[in-house]
């Protein structure tokens, strides 16, 4: 008889609670937070065991060590909280949750052979987002003092000091010391960058990845390890509202009564705009690899349906986002095939549609 355990971790306990399929309570227990105490406690429940938690920063860690030991684990958003809380009513709340089929939003936990290709490129996006800010920062104290420091010629180390002797003696020592901070991580990044793209070679679906156009090196290496694989998604409609470039439409008050007596769709007004539950890191990649077949990739295909597109009269940000949902397209439809990537192909297809 299948059992559904909700789980509701904490840095140091975590309550767990046990529920038939008919959904009578038939254990609660608190185990430390420790791989070994969980197993444990997972084992002295019968099988087949369904597992429940919450989104959170030990969920992937728990995913991965109590997968072995039950059908399946379940990974949830953390949901809106409502009326009297504790640990023993969460940990129920979500083993009902499993067992009556009503979780809203699963969290995708599986990496595949990407763990360790993940961990690098989270590195590498750490210290390029502490790159971003500490440059946000040095021109902050620049700006503060009345000096102008458009563009990135702010930076570099030839007209460092030209810049330093516009700021009054007090605020020099600040900016030296944002100077330095700068550099050093700026030889972080290159070596976080270098130790991703080493371990991303090491992946068959790297090469076919990086062949997409505006993807390259870097962006595949980020990429490959939040996808782990294209058949998580039916469609590339559902791939793109993963990605943030999924288009919803809201509207209200849709019907109203004809002549005849008949309830008839009303002519009313659509808002419409993307997704608002996505991977901000895969929005970032494929609006990025847009940007770049927009301002280099003259050749490409994709570049030609985007002239097109403002030939047409379509508006420039619209007509980028259907270039960054092509090749988002373009992405998952290599990787299924495990073909590099043809422009010539591409071509022929479009001509012919």
């Amino acid at each position: 008889m299948d059992r559904f355990i909700g789980l509701d971790a904490h840095a140091s306990s975590c309550p767990l609670g046990v529920v038939s399929p008919s959904g009578k309570r038939v254990g609660s227990h608190v185990v430390e937070t420790n791989a070994r105490c969980l197993i444990e406690a997972l084992r002295q429940v019968p099988e087949p065991r369904h597992v429940c938690l919450e989104e959170g920063t030990l969920s992937a860690w728990l995913h991965e060590v109590l997968s072995p030991h039950a059908e399946r684990v379940v990974v949830t958003a953390v949901r809106a909280s409502r009326g009297p809380k504790d640990d023993r009513r969460d940990a129920f709340g979500l083993a009902d949750a499993l067992r009556l089929g009503a979780i809203e939003r699963a969290v995708y936990k599986e990496r595949g052979g990407f763990g360790a290709l993940g961990y690098r490129a989270r590195g590498y996006r750490w210290i390029r987002d502490d790159v971003v800010r500490v440059k946000n920062r040095l021109k902050s104290v620049y700006r503060s003092r009345g000096v102008q420091v458009a563009g990135g010629s702010v930076y570099t180390a030839s007209k460092r000091e030209a810049f330093l002797e516009r700021l009054p003696r007090s605020a020099q020592p600040l900016a030296e010391l944002l100077y330095a901070e700068l550099d050093a991580l700026e030889v972080l990044k290159r070596e976080a960058q270098r130790a991703m793209l080493a371990e991303a070679k090491r992946h068959a679906e790297f090469a076919l990845v990086k062949s997409c156009p505006g993807l390259g090196p870097v962006r595949a290496a980020q990429l490959l390890p939040i996808v782990v694989t294209p058949y998580r998604f039916r469609s590339k409609r559902g791939f793109w509202a993963y990605c943030g470039l999924g288009i919803v439409t809201r509207s209200s008050s849709d019907w109203v009564r004809a002549r005849t007596g008949e309830w008839v769709k009303a002519e009313v007004k659509r808002t419409r705009g993307l997704n608002r539950n996505f991977n901000h890191t895969l929005k970032a990649i494929f609006k990025g690899a847009a940007t770049t077949v927009i301002g280099r990739a003259e050749d490409e295909p994709i570049y030609r349906h985007y002239l097109r597109l403002l030939d047409r009269g379509t508006k420039p940000n619209l007509a980028k986002l259907t270039i960054a949902r092509q090749i988002a397209s373009i992405m998952l439809a290599v990787w299924r095939t495990q073909e590099v990537y043809d422009p010539k192909r591409l071509e022929k297809t479009s001509k012919s549609g």
